[in-house]
């Protein structure tokens, strides 16, 4: 695992969680190769240009409080890092628990740029 890498890594996981609870993307796309392959369960965006105008949330910030819980970045090997999200979902107007859901964030990363976002789960 390259340390570069890995910073780049932490700096877009802190801004993707700052995106989710505010809907502000722009330090998420700054991290991303502009022609960046964004691959989630219910589809793949080719490109920063196609996901400012299609990428959109599963749930609302406005309904929601989010929580975190984040593994270390691992070495997933041929050029990806790869971490465990626990997302934690709760009640905007009561903080009581809503539900929870585990993910596997993988990132390939190369020149500073995340060229391929990949979550699983």
């Amino acid at each position: 695992m390259v340390a570069q890498d890995v910073a780049i890594a932490e700096r877009f996981r802190v801004a993707l969680e700052a995106a989710v609870r505010t809907n502000a993307r722009e330090a998420v796309y700054a991290l991303l190769a502009p022609d960046v392959e964004w691959v989630t369960p219910k589809r793949t965006l080719h490109g920063v240009d196609e996901m400012r105008r299609e990428w959109t949330w599963g749930s609302s910030p406005e309904s929601f409080d989010y929580e975190f819980e984040v593994s270390d970045w691992a070495d997933d090997g041929e050029g990806q890092l790869g971490c465990d999200v626990r997302e934690i979902y709760r009640l905007k107007e009561t903080g009581d628990f809503a539900y929870s859901r585990r993910r596997r964030i993988q990132l390939t990363i190369r020149e500073g740029k995340i060229t391929r976002y990949e979550m699983t789960g």
